[in-house]
This record gives C-alpha cells, sequence and structure tokens, in this order.
C-alpha cells in the first residue's frame, strides 16, 4: 500500500506558523517532546492558559494561538536558540542508527518490527486513550522502546471519547461523564494513500462490515497505529465501536476486541508492515492471533493445525491479571454471533474453534477465554513480577496436565517505568550534577544511582520540599475549581487556599478505586486514624486520587467515605481529593509525596508501577508485599525496611475481613512507631537525616531495577530473541551506555 507524504498534518500546521517557527510543527507531532521538561516548556511559553485551557496538547495549542503572539517569538533570539537547540537533539535521536538493539539484536528490523498490542496506550494526558496502569505501562513500552532503537510498531483503538471523566457531586458520589476528543487537533495523523484517501480496513463485526481508518501517534521512533470505526460510511452502532474505553456490554467488549485483535492485524497488512513478532499485552487482543493464522493459512492453503506452531512461533503474550474472574471470557453463544463466519476460513469446526479457549475440553457451556487463547496460541508468556509468574503458573495449571505447576510455561518480567517521563525537573537537574549528564542513558547501571550518596543531605533535602509544594499548591488548586463547580459555599471554596501544609509528612495514594485496592483501608480504625492525622505535634496529611469504574457501586462507595473523612472538622485541612485522575495529576503526586501508600490485597496486584515512580524522585513506599514490592523492599537483619515500609509481612490469612484488620493495625503501627518519629527527627535547619538516607536508600536499590530499559532489555533478550539471552545477561548494563 503507498502511503501518502503530500499535504500531510505537519506540514499543514507548519504553513501556518512563521518562517523561524516552523520547526515547532514537526516537534509537537512527536511525543518525544513530551519527555523533558525544557521540551514541554517550548509550548507552554507561547500561552501557559491556553496550554491549560487545552489540556497540554502542542498542536492545539499552535493552531490556537495568536500570530502576533508566534509573530513575537520569531523574533525572540533567546526563543529561537532553544529551538534550534532542541531540533538538533531530535533530529540526531531520530537519525542514529548506532542504538543498544542494533548492536545487540540485529535480527530485529525495521522491515520486521515488534509489534506491540494493547487495549490502552498513556503516552501523555493530551491523547487521553487509557485507564489507568495497563496503559501507562504500555505509552512507557514503546517509550523506552523508542530509545533503545527496538524496531517497534503499537496497535491499539482511537476512543472518541477515552475513558471516562469523573466529577464528584456534593454528596461525595461519583458522576460519570464523556467529552469528545477532537482527533483534528491532537498529536496524530490520519493515515492516507496516494489519492488522499484514508487508508481503511473491512472487518465483519456482528452481521456487518465495519470500516475502520487508522491514525498515527509518533512517539519518538515509534509509530503506535490507533484504529477508529467512527466513520459515516458505517453504521451508527458500529461508529461507537472504538466510542469508549472499558464501557458497554459483553457485546461491545467483543466487538472491541474483534477490532483491535483481527482489525489490528489486517491494519498493519494495509500499512505494510510486516512484524517478526506480535506481542499481546493482555488478552484483550488475543484474536489477533487467529488473524495471523488465517492470513498464513489464505497465502500457504495448508491447514490450520499446519500452521499453527509457525504461528505460535510469531507471537507471545504478557498477562497482567492475577484471578480468573479478571480475565475477558465470552459464552458460546456470544463467540457464535461473531465468529461463525470466520472459523471456517480457518478451516476449523465450531467445536475446534471453541477449543482454542477453553479450558476444559468437551464442555459445550464452557466459556471462551482471551487468555486461554494467548496461551494456546503464543510460544512464549509471563506474568509482570516475580510474586504474579508464581500466581499465573498455579492459576493456569488447567491447560497444562502433564506438567508440574513449576513447570507451566509462564515465566515473569517485572514491570518498570520510563525514568525521563517521570522524574521531576529538579530530580532530573540534580541527578546529572552528581550522575553524570548522560544518567537517563545509564539508568540500569547500579554504579550510576550509588553517587547518590554523593548528593548532600541539605541538597536532596530542600528540592523534595519545593517538589512538595508545588504539589500542594497544585492539590489546592484543583480542591478550589472542584468545590466552585459543586456550588459549595464560599467559606469551603475559600478553605481550599490553606488546605495542606508543605512542612506535614505527606502520603500520596491514587489508583483506581476497586474494592481490592482497599483505599479505604486507614479509616477501618477511624478514631485511631484521626489520632494520627490529628496529631498537633506530628501531624499526617494525606493526598488521594483515582475512579471507581462506572460499573462499580461498591468502588464508589469507598470514594464517598473518603470524601466524608475529608470533611471532619479534626482533619479536614489534612485529607485532599483530586478528581479527575489523569497523567499530569499523577506526575505531581509521586514526584511530591514523602511516602506512597499501596495497601492491596495479596496476591491481586499483579505489579503496579506507580511505587516505582515515587523511587525516582526520593519518594519512600509503603506498601504490601504485593506485585513488585515483593522485589523492591530491602529489610536489615533486624527486619527493618531499609528503603521502604512492608504493611502486615508477618501475618497472612484467607479470611478477608481479619486480613484487613491485621494490615490496618500493621500500617498504623508503621505510621506511630517508625515513619512519623522518622520523619520529625529534624536538625536545627529542618533536614531530617535519617529519612533522606531512607530517600537515597529508595533510590538507589530501585531506580536501575524498576525501569522500562531494563524491562525492554529482558522482553528483547527473554522473549523477542531469546536466543541472545547467554550473550546479553551478564553484560545487560554495560551495552545499555
Amino acid at each position: 500500500m503507498n502511503i501518502s507524504s503530500a499535504n500531510t498534518a505537519v506540514q499543514v500546521l507548519g504553513e501556518k506558523l512563521p518562517f523561524p517557527l516552523k520547526r515547532l510543527a514537526s516537534l509537537a507531532y512527536n511525543y518525544w517532546w513530551s519527555w523533558t521538561s525544557d521540551r514541554i516548556a517550548l509550548f507552554q511559553t507561547i500561552d501557559p492558559q491556553v496550554w491549560e485551557r487545552c489540556g497540554h496538547n502542542p498542536v492545539e495549542m499552535l493552531h490556537s494561538a495568536t500570530y502576533e503572539r508566534l509573530t513575537q517569538l520569531a523574533e525572540d533570539p533567546y526563543y529561537l536558540k532553544q529551538i534550534g537547540s532542541l531540533v538538533r537533539e531530535f533530529d540526531e535521536y531520530m537519525s542514529t542508527k548506532d542504538t543498544w538493539v542494533s548492536r545487540v539484536a540485529p535480527q530485529i528490523t525495521q522491515e520486521h518490527p515488534i509489534a506491540y498490542f494493547c487495549a490502552e496506550f498513556g503516552i501523555h494526558e493530551s491523547l487521553p486513550v487509557y485507564s489507568g496502569g495497563l496503559g501507562i505501562l504500555a505509552g512507557d513500552h514503546l517509550k523506552s522502546a523508542s530509545d533503545l532503537g527496538v524496531p517497534m510498531v503499537g496497535v491499539g483503538l482511537l476512543y472518541r471519547q477515552g475513558y471516562f471523566r469523573q466529577r464528584l457531586n456534593r454528596g461525595g458520589w461519583q458522576e460519570d461523564y464523556y467529552v469528545d476528543n477532537p482527533f483534528s487537533q491532537m498529536p496524530m495523523e490520519l493515515m492516507r494513500n496516494w489519492h488522499g484517501e484514508p487508508i481503511t480496513i473491512q472487518l465483519q463485526v456482528r452481521q456487518r462490515m465495519v470500516r475502520v481508518q487508522i491514525w498515527r501517534v509518533q512517539v519518538g521512533r515509534v509509530s503506535l497505529y490507533l484504529l477508529d470505526s467512527d466513520r459515516q460510511d458505517n453504521d451508527p452502532i458500529d461508529r461507537w465501536l472504538t466510542g469508549h474505553l472499558y464501557g458497554g456490554n459483553q457485546e461491545t467488549r467483543i466487538a472491541q476486541e474483534v477490532v483491535l485483535g483481527i482489525g489490528g492485524v489486517k491494519a498493519l497488512t494495509a500499512l505494510g508492515i510486516q512484524p517478526s513478532v506480535h506481542h499481546l499485552n493482555e488478552g484483550h487482543a488475543a484474536f489477533s492471533t487467529l488473524e495471523v493464522a488465517r492470513q498464513e493459512i489464505e497465502r500457504t492453503g495448508k491447514s490450520f493445525y499446519d500452521i499453527e506452531a509457525d504461528v505460535r512461533n510469531r507471537c507471545v503474550f504478557t498477562t497482567h491479571t492475577p484471578v480468573p474472574a479478571g480475565h475477558d471470557v465470552f459464552s458460546p453463544d456470544l463467540i457464535d454471533s461473531f465468529f461463525a463466519h470466520y472459523w471456517t476460513q480457518l478451516r476449523l469446526s465450531r467445536q475446534q474453534f471453541l477449543a482454542l479457549g477453553a479450558r476444559r475440553l468437551g464442555d459445550p457451556w464452557e466459556p471462551f477465554g482471551m487468555t486461554v487463547l494467548a496461551l494456546r496460541m503464543c510460544r512464549a508468556a509471563n506474568g509482570v513480577s516475580e510474586l504474579h509468574g508464581h500466581v499465573s503458573r498455579k492459576m493456569w495449571t488447567i491447560l497444562y496436565p502433564q506438567r508440574s505447576e513449576d513447570k507451566v510455561p509462564i515465566g515473569y518480567i517485572t514491570n518498570g517505568v520510563h525514568a525521563p517521563t517521570w522524574t521531576a525537573p529538579l530530580m532530573a537537574e540534580l541527578y546529572a550534577q552528581y550522575l553524570g549528564e548522560d544518567w537517563k542513558t545509564r539508568v540500569i547501571d547500579p554504579k550510576t544511582w550509588e553517587k547518590v550518596d554523593n548528593i548532600p543531605n541539605e541538597e536532596l533535602w530542600w528540592r523534595h520540599l519545593v517538589l512538595k509544594e508545588r504539589l500542594i499548591a497544585y492539590t489546592r488548586y484543583k480542591v478550589k475549581k472542584a468545590r466552585e463547580q459543586r456550588g459549595e459555599q464560599y467559606q469551603i471554596i475559600q478553605a481550599a487556599e490553606t488546605l495542606l501544609d508543605p512542612k506535614v509528612l505527606t502520603i500520596g495514594f491514587a489508583r483506581r478505586f476497586s474494592p481490592y485496592k482497599r483505599g479505604h483501608l486507614l479509616l477501618r480504625d477511624a478514631e485511631r486514624a484521626m489520632r494520627i492525622f490529628g496529631n498537633a505535634q506530628r501531624p499526617v496529611q494525606i493526598i488521594f486520587a483515582g475512579k471507581a469504574h462506572p460499573a462499580d457501586e461498591e468502588g464508589k462507595r469507598i470514594i464517598q467515605r473518603l470524601m466524608e473523612w475529608c470533611q471532619h472538622s479534626a482533619i479536614q485541612h489534612r485529607v485532599a481529593f483530586i478528581e479527575d485522575y489523569d497523567i499530569y495529576v499523577g506526575q505531581k503526586l509521586v514526584q511530591g509525596v514523602d511516602v506512597w501508600l499501596n495497601n492491596p490485597r495479596r496476591p491481586l496486584e499483579a505489579s503496579g508501577t506507580s511505587g516505582q515512580k515515587v523511587c525516582f524522585n526520593g519518594g519512600i513506599n509503603c506498601s504490601v508485599l504485593d506485585g513488585w514490592w515483593c522485589e523492591g523492599y530491602k529489610a536489615d537483619a533486624n527486619g527493618q525496611g531499609i528503603n521502604g515500609w512492608a504493611i502486615g509481612e508477618d501475618a497472612h490469612t484467607s479470611d478477608q475481613d481479619l486480613q484487613d484488620s491485621i494490615d490496618a493495625q500493621s500500617l498504623y503501627k508503621l505510621l506511630e512507631e517508625q515513619i512519623v518519629p522518622l520523619y520529625y527527627d529534624q536538625d536545627a535547619n529542618g533536614t531530617p537525616h535519617g529519612w533522606v538516607q531512607m530517600m537515597k536508600a529508595s533510590i538507589k536499590t530501585n531506580a536501575p531495577l524498576f525501569n522500562t530499559d531494563r524491562m525492554i532489555a529482558d522482553y528483547v533478550s527473554q522473549v523477542y530473541v531469546p536466543e541472545i539471552a547467554t550473550r546479553v545477561g551478564p553484560i545487560l548494563a554495560k551495552v545499555l551506555v
């Protein structure tokens, strides 16, 4: 398929800009700009108020800016110098051929890249096609793949309204609403052929043919292709197939997964892309394996079982869900309505097709499982932490009756985060000063982080305090704005101006408000919690953020209880809830809190990454030993935490209510006996040296392990090109330099 290079969105935007500013257009259309503060400032400087109003979207920013303001910048020598410097950096980044992957795994080529499928991608708040951890992980995966030069394309869905927006009413109840995404004003481009027409694919969904168009988002060197069914030549119902992320009923869910999986493979074919590996990030994309098989059958004329091994060799799978109930399953009747036309193209009978997704063969009522399909059709599978690998092997032993549990072929690669995205500018500048200007290219090397000890305690502490002040100022702004929108009384609105105190120990808790994450564990003993947070000499404060799924009534009730707690007269100035959690809110939180709290029920946190982001900013984790924290937490010979704290590590029970009580008591005890005293043990200048030592330990022990550079290197050597594992493993840290 020939793809047009004329009249691109970049060129159209560039023509509107004064000559000295034209390269801003190409920068705006590549999310490389989002990874460091100096690049973001290039757009924010144009008009800070418009930047805020347009959701930090540089394309809309440039379209909205007045020509007078643009010409004013075009004659500003300092601004032009900034553009010139960043353009040179960008051009060098995009054109370099000598990358880590080119040296270590030249088998992965641009002609045959890795295709990374995911239902959501969290690249930046200006591209709201994500809901939470899975999407943020996928976005960071692409960014580090770009940094390391891994030839990769992402495949996802472009949601007209994305995940829901959140507001809380005066009763503290979550209200859900949606906003249309202005695609034409976003940093992405509709793929067109040489005739200027959108490149489309067709696929049968239910009993209708649906046409899907393809948008490209550039993430550094990686292209992310998003599929969009919102076309006038589609049935009105089908136009909404890509309307909402995780919305609708089971029919909507399976239809979206058909578009993502089958449509995603078709889209790559239409674009002339021939992947060497199809990486399914969670089971939502499992149908892609069937379309790879169908195309191979069509090409070779062979049977499904003749080409099955070849298809499996080209597909790999990452599972993120530690409980059976969290995996997508569809009834046989629903499969019939969507695939009766399709299994004949695979030269399979209905029974043979259903068996691909059945945990127990021979049961006519057995639902069709997407994770089961992925495990059967992929040559490699992995969980996202060491513990999650164990949990997954135990969960899926039923598929491998001839193997012992420890031999079930599901490994693990622990998740990480993209350091440049999540490290605050003040901390990044500090690292450049003490770790070396090139620290971002050496995040995987423990020796890089040993130099953190050279940072003076006072220097690290004052920067942390500045970041905390910024977080508190932002929290006040958001809370005041929410109170105004709710029509609260004037004095309540004004009270937001003095909400929280930068000198007080500050805890952050931000995640999806699913009941198993226990967002209300702190309230288990309300009186004891009140004593901790309301202590006049050594107070504690906490900032909450997060959404409950629209269908999760229990999750909404948890938020409501927290909002009621926020209004208690004794602590109302110590507790805040930031509405409409997104990437920007998340950045401010992980960069500014003293302690990051995470208290899910074991072992339901597959990995988690928010606590990893905190480490890059000197924050300290207080968490249940679940997910990544099982690997990150370090204790001394006496069981005292060196780089953070572990909640409830001494007692485990299957009684959930009893476990909640045990963990709550453990958390209160940690706060009262360890966390609060350590924080308030400060010298005459206000520096808590013991606390700062733990901050340094948090950085040193976690930063080199829990980053996506290490994670991508593991995927390359263990999953994408496993034959290089023995050669890469011992020298991994060195070859990334």
